[in-house]
């Protein structure tokens, strides 16, 4: 893995989830982990990662010189930050890209080179075509914001949203010029090759997430077990010349340094 920076995301370190208050103001809603951060980059640091990703949630519960602190306390650079929206729903938008603003303003400060949005609401009453191309323009909203800091934006299809299987990632892509940020879990779980894509996608991909995926019973797994074929990702990274972060993410397990142990154990054979 020498040509790759290792980093961890802060996510299994507690119960996955949002802002209570997003449910009737959307300008105060945001993603987080329910856990401790300061226990959190002390395991991440302890398992031999060099960087963390956080949920905009998470980077600010803290200030920029806490946050700064507690990332030098741990020898680790703050690599991205995730944030996230509906993103085709034409009201709320103006109040989704405020949200990214503030965590792009907080993660540029701390000098981080990536940011990562999830979303592309699925309707009550089904998928329309024309959702595909808002949330496209959208992420075209993000990516000027992140420019603008001197960060690399990120689109992270992600089971749930309107962009899941092979089909739709091409489908988006093909709409917005947003980098693509693979997660490797989700695009197996929704019926894709994650090594096919990331071939088929390599000059839009400049983060990755890398965690493992069991299909039965359907979990998530550290990335040295379960379903999805590590060896064959790392492959065609290479081959793609890749020479970037490589996040390794698992959103939930019981002891969460053994599994960052776990993955960082395979990332040192492979």
């Amino acid at each position: 893995m020498s040509n790759f920076k290792l980093a961890y995301h802060a996510n299994c370190w507690g119960n996955l989830g949002g802002d209570a208050v997003g449910v009737t103001s959307i300008t105060n809603l945001a993603y987080r982990t329910f856990g401790d951060m300061r226990r959190a980059f002390a395991d991440i640091a302890a398992a031999g990662y060099e960087g963390v990703e956080l949920f905009d949630g998470n980077l600010l519960d803290f200030s920029t010189d806490d946050m700064r602190s507690l990332l030098a306390d741990n020898g680790l650079a703050l690599v991205a930050t995730y944030a996230g929206g509906n993103f085709i729903f034409d009201d709320i938008l103006p109040e989704e890209l405020a949200r990214v603003v503030r965590a792009a303003d907080r993660a540029a400060e701390l000098g981080a080179p990536h940011l990562v949005v999830g979303g592309g609401a699925k309707r009550f009453d089904g998928i329309r075509e024309a959702d595909y191309h808002k949330l496209a323009a959208a992420l075209d909203r993000v990516k000027e914001i992140a420019e603008a800091r001197g960060l690399t934006a990120h689109y992270h299809p992600h089971l749930s949203t309107i962009v899941e299987g092979p089909a739709d990632v091409r489908k988006i892509f093909g709409l917005t010029g947003i980098h693509f940020c693979p997660d490797t879990a989700h695009l197996a779980a929704a019926g894709g090759d994650p090594t096919a894509l990331i071939r088929e996608h390599a000059a839009r991909i400049s983060y990755v997430h890398l965690k493992g995926f069991q299909k039965e019973p359907f979990t998530f797994t550290p990335i040295d077990r379960g379903d999805v074929p590590t060896d064959g990702i790392i492959a065609v990274l290479r081959e793609a010349g890749f020479a970037g972060w490589v996040c390794t993410e698992l959103d939930s397990w019981p002891d969460p340094l053994e599994g960052a142990k776990a993955s960082m154990a395979y990332l040192k054979s492979a």
